[in-house]
């Protein structure tokens, strides 16, 4: 299990380096990144209805995929400007709120077509819609915060960094492997034995504290506009809802009675499993941001 966690890490790991060294090199930022989170988008939104199926859940399929995409798409509308442009009546994050706003019309439309078909009866479409806001919150909304990140723009900048969301994978990835490899070493009293048997006090606090320490240093190393005090509160901050996301996934895992939300990556799961914890810490991170907790 070590072993294909190790190769699976590390062949996401080079394939995420590869498109973040294109998207830093075309004239619009994001654009090469955006194809990648329309593709886990995609199969996130799968692996999310197969769990609502293995419990005899059975929402619309077409309006979960088109509803769960459509704020990813509308979070990418500011790509298709060179220069966004300040007068704009719609900010970058608006295009994501009013992309959720037309997802959920999306689901509606879904349970009023087929209802009273044979493939809904009354008395199912409620639970159809919310297992569809769901989706669409969850794995849309959350996820058009890493397209915020990637187009995010401070106070006097031109152009936007990598550097938020660079920072947002750097923090939570790194403090999963310190919690994952503490937990093994010294875990004795269990997290949340009943969502995640497999996580201990003792991994969470330990990697999460080695974890922000870690990536304060290589932060701050980077970026010398922040103290190393806040980003240290960044990370910390950061790898808590990192954790708060996997939890999160483990209770729909587990609800529905499966170990994993796919097969498709040999040690780690699905791509849910992959995304979890950072499709919590995305919002976070973006306030962060936004609020000046951290800055280039």
């Amino acid at each position: 299990m070590l072993r294909w966690r190790l190769i699976s890490g590390s062949s996401i790991v080079a394939i995420l380096i590869a498109a973040c060294w294109l998207d830093a090199r075309v004239s619009r930022p994001g654009i090469v990144l955006a194809p990648l989170v329309v593709l886990l988008c995609v199969l996130a939104t799968g692996e999310l209805l197969h769990m609502f199926r293995a419990r005899g859940g059975n929402p619309s399929a077409w309006s979960i995929y088109l509803g769960t995409l459509i704020p990813v798409l509308a979070a990418c509308a500011p790509i298709a400007w060179s220069e966004y442009p300040d007068d704009c009546p719609i900010s970058r994050l608006g295009w994501l709120a009013c992309g959720l706003a037309a997802g959920l019309v999306v689901a509606f439309l879904g349970e009023m077509h087929r209802y009273g078909s044979d493939s809904s009866s009354p008395g199912s479409a409620v639970a159809s819609l919310g297992m569809a806001a769901l989706s669409i919150m969850y794995i849309g909304g959350l996820l058009g915060f890493l397209i915020q990140l990637r187009l995010y723009l401070g106070t006097g900048e031109v152009r936007p960094s990598l550097a938020p969301l660079l920072s947002l994978i750097l923090v939570v990835k790194v403090s999963d492997t310190c919690q994952y490899f503490v937990g093994r070493m010294f875990g004795k009293r269990k997290l949340a034995p009943v969502l995640s048997p497999g996580k201990t006090w003792e991994g969470a606090i330990g990697g999460i504290g080695l974890g922000a320490v870690l990536t304060t240093a290589i932060i701050a190393y980077s970026m010398s506009s922040s103290s190393w005090y806040l980003i240290l509160v960044y990370s910390v901050i950061l790898s808590l809802a990192g954790l708060v996301g996997d939890l999160a996934e483990s209770l729909l895992k587990r609800d529905a009675g499966v170990k994993d939300s796919s097969s498709w990556l040999p040690g780690l799961g699905g791509v849910l499993d992959m995304l979890d914890s950072l499709l919590v810490a995305a919002p976070v991170s973006y306030a962060c941001w936004v609020l000046g907790v951290i800055a280039r």
